[in-house]
């Protein structure tokens, strides 16, 4: 089955309006995460059922004002995961060239469903090592807007996952160095270039060889719809800042990155199976602790179609 056919047979078999009792949103609690900088739990909704209009808008408005979504005690198959997804929007399809997480070799494009898994014949993409601060797909002309992950096995040690808030590092920032970036562009190099290599450098230097396309982002990103400003910026993956002289940029990036990886931007998900995790991923950053290789770890991830950041 291809992608575009799981897509459409998961739409297509969804259950029907007529054949269900459409949740009502006076069902529906959002509750913000006790003490951290980002998050709420969502509880009252099945993700399996079909949504009516002031659900999806609801938890659409809750994303923008939390940056992540946390659904308890789901159960469902992939087809289903993918359905209750593309109420959020486009499922990401990066171009051709531009290598991502699961890219298949037959057509160049990763699946609609991604397995982030260390089992082997489940995907096996992402192994069992610390993840470090990233945001997906930083390095395509257009990075998805968000995801949807979701467990089914965890691990008993370790494979937790954590988001930072971009928008609060930000703003947070003193006057002077929000005036030095907030003009500013920020290459950020495609990291599977380099995989069996060895070699992940921070920074490219003007000396160093550039491997593969090179798409300017700005480095203080605007949502384009809440127009929140947040810092899109990895903590580890190779950027250079556009048009600055390498040392002064190199040492910008780590100073800048050493702001946003502080613990007080950050929310640690314990992961309990039947968890599913929609986050921004415009305006916040994710990381996973390593776990046991020995022990599985299976998600599921959707990723959402976004624009070209401005």
């Amino acid at each position: 089955m291809s992608s575009l056919t799981q897509l459409s047979y998961s739409i297509e078999n969804a259950p029907k309006w007529h054949e269900s009792v459409l949740q009502g949103v006076e069902q529906l609690t959002v509750a913000p995460i006790a003490d951290a900088p980002l998050g709420a739990v969502v509880t009252g909704l099945d993700a399996r059922q079909p949504q009516n209009a002031q659900t999806i808008l609801t938890l659409k408005k809750a994303l923008q004002d939390h940056l992540i979504l946390v659904f308890k005690q789901q159960d469902l198959t992939d087809e289903q995961l993918l359905a209750f997804a593309s109420y959020f929007g486009a499922i990401f399809k990066p171009p051709v060239d531009i290598p991502v997480l699961a890219t298949q070799k037959t057509d160049g494009l990763p699946p609609d469903v991604v397995p982030v898994s260390n089992a082997v014949g489940q995907g096996d993409y992402t192994g069992n090592n610390e993840l470090t601060p990233h945001s997906d797909h930083h390095w395509t002309p257009q990075p998805s807007s968000g995801s949807l992950l979701y467990a089914i096995e965890i691990p008993s040690d370790g494979g937790a996952t954590s988001w930072y808030n971009t928008v609060q590092a930000y703003q947070d920032l003193d006057e002077e160095t929000k005036q030095e970036i907030r003009q500013l562009q920020l290459i950020t190099y495609n990291p599977f270039l380099r995989q069996g290599t060895g070699i992940y450098p921070k920074y490219r230097f003007s000396n160093q060889e550039i491997l593969g396309a090179a798409f300017p982002h700005p480095l203080v990103r605007t949502h384009p719809e809440s127009g929140k400003l947040g810092l899109y910026l990895d903590t580890h993956t190779e950027v250079e800042v556009v048009g600055y002289d390498d040392q002064k940029g190199a040492q910008l990036i780590e100073r800048l990155r050493q702001h946003i990886a502080q613990p007080k931007y950050r929310y640690e998900h314990q992961w309990e199976i039947g968890d599913i995790v929609f986050w921004d991923n415009q305006l916040t950053l994710h990381s996973r602790t390593a776990f046991p290789s020995e022990q599985r770890r299976l998600l599921k991830r959707v990723s959402l179609a976004g624009g070209r950041p401005f």
